[in-house]
């Protein structure tokens, strides 16, 4: 599914509106991770809820995993970079994610899953992100779907970046999930040195880059490894061009704001505290999902 493709043109990039450091925590039973979009920035990214990376070769450090635990109203997609991960859940899927693949799971009205790793040493690495539902989505159906690495569609520009492309399209070629409320773009790139990447994105949506190996600029602004830097929401702008001095690798995602209320608790995202108590409610009685 690798293709080599024209960079297209994008007339004026966006600029740097801040970089963002990640908060250390720690999620399910001790995985250490970084919290890379938190709670205070889920309006100003809608409509992503939360961005977490995860990498260590340290086993201590991921091997209890995350157990049983629920979701209702949105959607969860992990990438791995490194290691396998078994997902189960209470609608009936399971799948076992390895090095390069994705998974994406929308919770919709409920579901109880668990990520158990499926190796005792060497390095475990990638990516959980949250993508917000619409409200008239909230309470659709579970849906599962694993993408092995080579499922993946891939394309190599003329300046030898190479691209995956996750969700939304590039460069001509359509990612593995489209979503028609929400938009997502989300592109992995590998950045050669010397190379620039060229990416068109609707300025109405809200974007943002994370670089996870070496150091891009955008504009002039520099973002180094382990940041996120929130692209600016400039009318003018058709497009986001990133240059690597060195070899670089980087996450870029948008998508289509929602402009909804957003409560959240725990792993319940909703529109409103009522609808917050009700699915503590369902939980507490069974009716997310149970397994067999």
């Amino acid at each position: 599914m690798n293709a080599t493709i024209a960079n297209p043109t994008v007339k004026q990039s966006r600029t740097v509106e801040r970089l963002v450091a990640g908060q250390a925590t720690s999620d399910g039973a001790g995985v250490k991770l970084t919290r890379v979009l938190t709670q205070n920035l889920q309006h100003r990214l809608d409509p992503f809820l939360m961005l977490d990376a995860f990498g260590s070769d340290q086993p201590d450090d991921y091997i209890a995993g995350f157990p049983d635990h629920p979701h209702r109203g949105f959607e969860t997609v992990t990438y791995m970079i490194a290691g396998r991960m078994l997902h189960r859940d209470s609608a009936g899927h399971e799948g076992l994610l390895e090095n390069g693949g994705v998974q994406w799971m929308t919770a919709g009205k409920g579901v109880i899953h668990s990520e158990i790793p499926q190796q005792e040493e060497g390095v475990m690495e990638g990516f959980q992100l949250w993508l917000n539902l619409h409200s008239s989505e909230k309470m659709n159906d579970p849906w599962y779907r694993d993408f092995q690495d080579a499922q993946l569609p891939k394309l190599v520009t003329p300046q030898g970046v190479a691209v995956t492309v996750i969700a939304g399209q590039s460069h001509g070629v359509k990612g593995a999930v489209s979503r028609d409320i929400t938009q997502p773009l989300y592109l992995d790139l590998h950045l050669p040195a010397g190379a620039q990447f060229e990416q068109a994105i609707p300025a109405t949506h809200n974007a943002f880059i994370y670089v996870y190996r070496g150091e891009v600029t955008v504009s002039g602004k520099a973002v180094p490894a382990q940041r996120m830097a929130i692209l600016a929401n400039e009318t003018e702008a058709d497009g986001v061009l990133i240059e690597a001095g060195a070899d670089a690798r980087v996450l870029l995602i948008s998508g289509q704001p929602l402009k909804e209320p957003i409560a959240q608790y725990g792993p319940f995202v909703m529109n409103s505290q009522q609808e917050i108590y009700q699915a503590l409610s369902d939980f507490r009685d069974g009716r997310l999902g149970e397994f067999a």
